[in-house]
């Protein structure tokens, strides 16, 4: 019987709340300011429902991701993922802080550009490059990960045609003791496909692989994971050395990092459960160093992780509608916003705070959207104290995936509000007019005229 590995016992704190004669609390005071901000006053200056975004919240939280990964390993950048949260505002202020551009399509791209970040600087992910848009990358020196042999062939011939040399890395799917395995994109390492196109590239000499990249799923609760995907990543980086003496420059380990959210079904609150950025950077680091590179030898590495960034800067502001008595006699109460702007509510149970004083008592209620479909839930079941009509909420870490996931239907979607560091309120993107939305639409002359 092989021996077990001891671990030293660890304490943690449990966010369970308390329980009082009335049941179990889920606040012990009301969110009525956002970084010295009234809540009320910015629902009433800026309109309900309102997106807030917190600049100081960002740049704390990509310090402590930094500062995790680069007290334990010497080369280390990151990329902000544009997908999670494409608002140019809410980019820039990662850019300020020294992170590169991860984009995954020729829209994402363009914004990168917009933004000014530099072409090197950018890295090119995902499964659909248009041939104008992997032109353009090629042109601006950008990192191109490859996704699939079709892709492949293209960059060649375009590489010939253009006389360039491409910088390109490979995605990498492997097993990492995670199931279902994310094997979607990219190519295996454990059947050979990684190698298959690794010996296509460095045969073919028209391209320079310059990096390793993988992603080895979302939301991800497990270091040991990406302490395995790193392990195969270098004995790949180590073989290509080996085989073909040459450097891989980067080993990029995507992102997936879980935020402070909690899951749907999750028995733990989100704060209990996820790991911190230390866990994630301990597991990558460590298996990278040991792996047996040389001093000088050893790859930057490339982090994309993007909802752990952002989750905690955002917040939803909201108003109430109205309640109501459902059949089996919960309360339902119904919000202003709804999952068209909150997609991440089929994902989470998101914290919820009233945003005004409230009374001790509190009882169990179903959070509705404002939307006619029965799908329309925010939180299926929450204990809260009874909310009345124009009495606002805050909904919690909502930065990650609803500002670029959400939809314009039924309603027109919310402004977004930024919060400085100075603790001032600054508009980045105004709330959608009807004009906003019919402007790209186009009547054929015969359908103009009607009468009813």
């Amino acid at each position: 019987m092989k021996r077990m590995q001891y671990e030293r016992p660890v304490i943690q704190r449990l966010n369970v709340g308390v329980m009082n004669k009335f049941g179990k609390r889920t606040e012990y005071a009301p969110v009525t300011h956002i970084d010295g901000n009234s809540v009320k006053e910015l629902l009433q200056k800026y309109g309900s429902p309102l997106f807030v975004i917190s600049e100081k919240t960002i740049r704390q939280t990509l310090r402590d991701a930094n500062r995790a990964f680069k007290t334990r390993y010497p080369k280390v950048q990151f990329a902000w993922s544009y997908k999670t949260n494409y608002v140019n505002a809410v980019c820039n202020v990662f850019h300020q802080e020294g992170s590169w551009a991860e984009v995954v399509s020729g829209f994402e791209y363009s914004k990168a550009l917009h933004n000014g970040v530099p072409g090197n600087k950018i890295i090119f992910n995902g499964p659909d490059k248009a041939e104008a848009e992997l032109k353009l990358a090629i042109e601006n020196n950008s990192l191109i990960h490859i996704d699939h042999l079709d892709e492949l062939y293209l960059i060649k011939e375009l590489a010939i045609n253009a006389k360039k040399r491409p910088k390109v890395a490979i995605r990498v799917n492997m097993d990492t003791g995670v199931y279902p395995m994310w094997d979607r994109f990219g190519f295996n390492y454990e059947n050979g496909q990684a190698w298959d196109a690794i010996n296509k590239i460095m045969l073919n000499d028209t391209m320079d692989l310059v990096g390793l990249h993988s992603h080895i799923g979302t939301f991800m609760l497990a270091p040991s994971a990406y302490g395995v995907a790193a392990s195969k990543l270098s004995e790949l980086a180590l073989s290509i050395k080996k085989k073909y003496k040459k450097n891989i420059e980067y080993i990029d380990m995507g992102g997936g990092f879980a935020s402070r959210n909690t899951l749907k079904g999750s028995y733990l609150q989100g704060a209990d459960s996820s790991p911190s950025f230390d866990q994630f950077a301990e597991a990558i680091t460590t298996a990278i160093l040991n792996a047996g590179f040389v001093e000088n030898e050893l790859p930057l590495l490339i982090l994309e992780t993007g909802r752990a960034l952002i989750d905690d800067a955002g917040s939803l502001l909201g108003t109430v509608i109205s309640n109501k008595r459902l059949a089996d006699g919960r309360r339902a109460t119904i919000m202003d916003f709804g999952v068209n702007v909150l997609f991440t509510s089929f994902w989470y149970d998101h914290k919820v705070s009233p945003a005004q004083e409230f009374s001790q008592y509190t009882e169990d209620a179903v959070l509705y959207g404002p939307l006619c479909m029965n799908i329309d839930v925010i939180r299926e079941n929450i204990t809260l104290p009874p909310l009345k009509r124009d009495d606002n909420v805050v909904v919690h870490m909502v930065g990650a995936y609803n500002m670029t996931q959400w939809m314009q239907f039924i309603s027109l979607r919310p402004a977004i509000v930024m919060i400085d560091m100075d603790e001032k309120a600054h508009i980045i993107r105004n709330r959608e007019t009807l004009n906003s939305i019919q402007g790209d639409e186009v009547v054929p002359k015969y359908l103009k005229e009607f009468k009813l």
